[in-house]
């Protein structure tokens, strides 16, 4: 990881067009070597060294994600320190920071509020997977071994809901997982699409919870989720969060469904059922 480098140090550096000495690498006792300064850039040569466009670096300067640079005469000056934090902000919008983000973490870097190689790794734990379901890309005899002994137009179907997208001469399956849901519903008498469309419902409320879960966990930081405003204390907080999470959503949809479905009974409408029966013979 790059370093951060604290601002505000007054060093004297040398340029890249022309090599300067500072006071103490001039006056250097016989035979004491002398003082190396570090190189110094104008705009240009500092986009040329960092391969960030000019008009990028002066975005970053105005948004406050990059200080200023040493004004001498009407040159501005940039060093060292500029260039590590240009690789800096680059490493951090690359994992999905803002600008605006990566401004507020850095400042709290600068003033020692912050250490930047905890806060990465708490990061890299909270992107962790929760679930072992990723993309695949199969062949059609893998798809047909997964899909087994079907139906015709099974395939047409699952590829119309989304479920598998041919590519090529294969198929993308989206989620492994769901796909085999899908599959066992289907095998039960549940066809695709509603099974597909009840994927959905799941997902909307699902996705809410989970949103506004964050978001609380997020205020509890310190206050009840998490012992310390530690990252090593957030990490094990969320990282018990992920089995018993899991669980709690197994056990209240659980308990939902079986209230929802004896609603269902006790409000009478299962007496409508023969009738559904009759009407589609």
């Amino acid at each position: 990881m790059t370093n951060v480098l604290a601002w505000g140090d007054s060093e004297r550096v040398s340029g890249t067009h022309e090599v300067k000495q500072d006071d103490h690498a001039a006056h250097a006792e016989p035979g004491q070597p002398a003082v190396e300064s570090e190189p110094e850039y104008t705009i240009d040569e500092l986009a040329a060294a960092s391969r960030v466009p000019s008009r990028t670096i002066r975005f970053y300067q105005s948004k406050g994600a990059l200080p200023g640079p040493q004004i001498r005469g009407r040159v501005a000056y940039y060093g060292k320190a500029h260039v590590e934090r240009l690789e800096l902000i680059a490493s951090l919008q690359d994992r999905g920071l803002s600008i605006r983000a990566i401004r507020d973490l850095l400042a709290q870097v600068d003033k020692g509020e912050l250490s930047l190689g905890e806060w990465l790794g708490l990061e890299d734990r909270l992107k962790e997977p929760w679930a072992d379901d990723r993309p695949r890309i199969v062949t059609e005899t893998e798809l047909h071994q997964m899909i087994g002994d079907r139906r015709p137009g099974l395939v047409s179907d699952l590829s119309r809901l989304g479920l598998v997208e041919r590519q090529g001469h294969g198929f993308m399956v989206r989620s492994p997982a769901l796909l085999h849901v899908a599959l066992q519903l289907e095998k039960s008498g549940i066809d695709v699409e509603t099974g597909a469309i009840a994927q959905k419902i799941l997902r909307k409320h699902l996705s809410r919870a989970a949103e506004e879960l964050t978001k609380f966990f997020f205020e509890k930081i310190g206050d009840g989720f998490g012992r310390k405003i530690a990252a090593e204390d957030i990490s094990a907080a969320f990282a018990a969060i992920r089995p018993q999470g899991l669980e709690a959503v197994r056990v209240v949809f659980s308990q939902e469904m079986e209230k929802s479905l004896g609603d269902l009974v006790a409000s009478g409408k299962t007496s409508e059922i023969p009738a559904k029966a009759k009407r589609r013979r």
